[in-house]
């Protein structure tokens, strides 16, 4: 289906060229998309690279014939794409929420392919999350010893999982009570949820000082210590994405920019955060937990 000229101005530089033969109904051709994926692409370039150097540190030559250590270049590279990935997310919820809301008032245009755009990509959230699942039970259905591990099912792990379930459920009621039209205690909820996924991520980097440095279980210790940093770092990096994106509802809360009748950020959000939530539980069946059986 076409689109008017002036459909088509008010789509600005970060569209894609043929917008004008984008469907209505189904968003709005962008960039920005395109920008988040190869900032995450290149995360795991970065961390590979930061492991890699780990055990050597060759020394690599720029096309101006400097010469930098891979330490110093892996840094670069995941300092470099975790910038691109925020800098693609911030277009992203910009242009597909707080724009339109400050142009027209509302963000209720097209909220249903909104959702169903959050919905396919979880899809492929749970493809990522189950190739590392996939590595994990390969591994584990061999034989080998958990002797030298760590006592991986502690309280600490037990305290976080409560918090993040806690989470689930302040966020839960939040968006409950924002549909019912009590805005303080939508504000009170969000800001209680936000806080308890920042003590989360908290713990986890705690818990992976006290492996590291106390008991010396580095992801460099065989096939079971790099699935589970990976396992568990992937999962803390999607929480972190889930803080910072509760965090942009949140100020947008304050600013009064949701009613009972306009909440669709507010929905696609809780689906990835509820979504999270579900995938710790069931890392630490599979991974806390099955390490010790």
């Amino acid at each position: 289906m076409g689109m008017s000229t002036a459909d088509s101005e008010d789509h600005g530089e970060h569209h894609l060229p043929a917008v004008e033969d984008w469907p209505r109904g189904f968003g709005e051709a962008s960039w920005w998309p395109f920008v988040t994926a190869v900032g995450g692409a290149l995360i795991y370039i970065g961390l590979a690279l930061v492991i890699w150097s780990q055990s050597s540190n060759p020394t690599l030559t720029t096309l101006g014939g400097r010469a930098i250590t891979l330490r110093v270049a892996a840094g670069g590279v995941l300092s470099a794409s975790v910038l691109l990935l925020l800098g693609g997310i911030y277009g992203w919820l910009y242009h597909a929420f707080v724009a339109n809301y400050w142009e027209h008032g509302t963000e209720q245009r097209g909220s249903s392919s909104l959702r169903f755009g959050m919905v396919l990509f979880l899809g492929s959230e749970i493809a990522t999350f189950g190739a590392g699942f996939v590595y994990y039970f390969f591994i584990r259905s061999g034989a080998w010893s958990t002797d030298a591990f760590p006592e991986l099912l502690g309280s600490l792990v037990v305290i976080n999982t409560a918090i993040l379930l806690a989470s689930s459920v302040t966020l839960h009621f939040a968006h409950v009570a924002l549909r019912n039209g009590n805005r303080r205690r939508f504000v009170r909820l969000l800001g209680v949820t936000l806080l308890l996924g920042i003590v989360f991520i908290g713990g986890q980097a705690y818990e992976y000082y006290e492996f590291i440095v106390h008991e010396g279980f580095t992801i460099q210790g065989g096939a079971f210590n790099s699935a589970f940093y990976g396992l568990t770092g992937l999962h803390g990096a999607h929480v972190s994405l889930g803080a910072l994106l509760l965090g942009i509802v949140f100020v947008r809360s304050l600013m009064g920019q949701y009613t009972e009748d306009r909440h669709t950020s507010v929905s696609t959000v809780s689906m990835y955060w509820h979504f999270v939530d579900l995938v710790w539980v069931f890392l630490v069946v599979s991974l806390y937990l099955g390490a010790e059986l």
